[in-house]
């Protein structure tokens, strides 16, 4: 060995021990002080990289590791890469190094995954479901590859293969709450509502919402008096929302079987959905509206919302309940909305794009795409886009904005009565249609939620319901091409 190679390993052993010690800036100095020697060394260059992976430096960190594998290809080097590419977010980057990957490393379990990833987070969905599974003939037991493929195979539609998978990582991992959740939406996807509603009960909007009821009323709502599905005919039930205003409505549904089974109801719905329920009792004997001090509220048993369908023991399509419209609108003010708005001999449509980004940005529909809509023939358009999005009204001309003016869905329902059709994105104002009975197209992301199920010809929740899908991740022409073609008389 030369005397120049003795210095360079020495330097890096120094720098080596300075950065297990945690003295990054002292093990740099000695790793450049290597590089001024021997400027191809590509394990220093590497070994910065990883150094300034720990400093939160990403891009100096992949600059000088890309440096390391342009000198050697290292199966480790390349690791790293990768992994800085994921933390950075530079998926691309990933993608754009696939083919020497798999030439040089076909069977690396980390690289693999890591391709798999990045196609997943740039919407290459059929890809990443190749590389997830080259990945797992690697490694059969990564708990991940399978969960972000049972997803993935979600995402297609193909539901029996997200099921299998998911079995799967409840075998790796037998009491995963995530896993029991996430089949709990895939057997429901399928209709399995035997076993999707017990596993649902999992969820975590179930836990926020017992969490809170028992910190409202800590000596009530306890876990002792969680009604389990036994007999109170003879008792009395406080019932409460958890999810979106779109969940609450539709497994309002439940209510008036619920009421068969018991002396009375208390129902807690969020505020906007008080008047709604005023006008639709659906077996509600008493309304929470407000805050009720806990020495003032009695009642034997407690549950969540969303937790009636398997509390009722429902079985098949039993699960469908009230499918043809079961929500009312206010008389007198439906026809206050008429005179204000509505009277008119064209055919009225109700229009919505966004719902709550803060959990779905891909529902959310740009406005410029229902404008072909607005110019068919005969029509009248409506804006119900309230709060977050209003303010895209005014790019749509000759549209009425009547979502200003709504403050509650008792108004929004007595509006929407007035309506010949509803089209829209998967948000509340679908669940109030359908619950209504009124026409209404739904405009689905390529991401379906489970509870449209796999056959999209049909909507088991709602006869009046009609659903549109994207034929691919994020393309919504097609979508409105198809709603336009049907729209046009024949």
């Amino acid at each position: 060995m030369s005397a120049i190679n003795e210095d360079v390993n020495k330097l890096i052993d120094i720098g080596f021990a300075l950065h297990q010690d945690g003295k990054l800036e002292a093990a740099e100095e000695a790793y450049q002080t290597a590089l001024q020697t021997d400027s191809k060394n590509a394990e220093v260059y590497n070994l910065l990289g990883v150094l300034k992976l720990q400093q939160n430096d990403v891009i100096s960190a992949i600059n000088w590791i890309e440096k390391a594998v342009e000198l050697k290809p290292d199966v480790y080097f390349y690791e790293t890469l990768i992994q800085a590419y994921v933390r950075a977010g530079l998926f691309r980057q990933i993608i754009a190094r696939e083919k020497e990957i798999l030439e040089k490393f076909p069977d690396n379990f980390s690289l693999l995954f890591n391709i798999a990833l990045a196609n997943k987070k740039m919407k290459n969905i059929k890809t990443a479901i190749k590389f997830y599974n080259k990945a797992l003939k690697v490694n059969p037991a990564s708990y991940l590859a399978w969960f972000n493929l049972s997803h993935l195979y979600s995402i297609e539609g193909e539901a029996e293969n997200a099921i299998s998978a998911l079995k799967i990582c409840k075998k790796i991992k037998p009491n995963d709450l995530d896993t029991d959740y996430f089949l709990s939406l895939a057997l429901m996807r399928t209709k399995n509502y035997d076993k999707g509603l017990k596993l649902f009960e999992t969820r975590l909007c179930r836990e926020t919402a017992l969490a809170l009821q028992n910190k409202t009323y800590p000596n009530k709502a306890t876990k002792e008096n969680l009604w389990k599905g036994e007999n109170i005919k003879d008792k009395t039930i406080y019932v409460y929302y958890e999810a979106g205003f779109g969940d609450v409505i539709m497994f309002a549904r439940y209510l008036p079987l619920l009421a068969d089974k018991c002396k009375k109801i208390l129902f807690l719905p969020q505020k906007p959905l008080v008047p709604l329920f005023r006008d639709n009792p659906l077996g509600i004997d008493e309304i929470i509206d407000k805050y009720i001090p806990e020495c003032d509220m009695n009642f034997d048993v407690h549950a969540p919302l969303l937790s009636l369908p398997y509390l009722l023991k429902l079985k098949g399509d039993k699960v469908f309940a009230y499918p043809e419209g079961y929500i009312r609108p206010n008389k007198e003010l439906a026809a206050e909305y008429k005179k204000k708005f509505f009277d008119n001999n064209k055919i009225k449509v109700g229009i919505k794009w966004q719902g709550n980004t803060y959990y779905d940005q891909d529902r959310v529909i740009p406005t410029h795409f229902f404008k072909p809509l607005i110019e068919v023939e005969n029509t009248q358009y409506y804006s119900f886009q309230t709060f977050e999005g209003s303010e895209d009204t005014k790019e749509l001309d000759g549209i009425i904005d009547i979502g200003k003016d709504l403050i509650d869905f008792g108004q929004t329902a007595a509006a929407l009565s007035n309506l010949d059709l509803v089209i829209c994105n998967d948000t509340s104002l679908a669940h109030l249609a359908g619950a209504m009975g009124i026409p209404c197209w739904i405009i689905l992301p390529y991401e379906v939620n489970w509870r449209w199920h796999t056959d999209l010809s049909i909507c088991d929740w709602y006869d009046s319901v009609k659903l549109f899908r994207q034929h691919s991740v994020g393309d919504w022409q097609s979508v409105f091409d198809d709603i336009l073609n049907e729209m046009k008389p024949e």
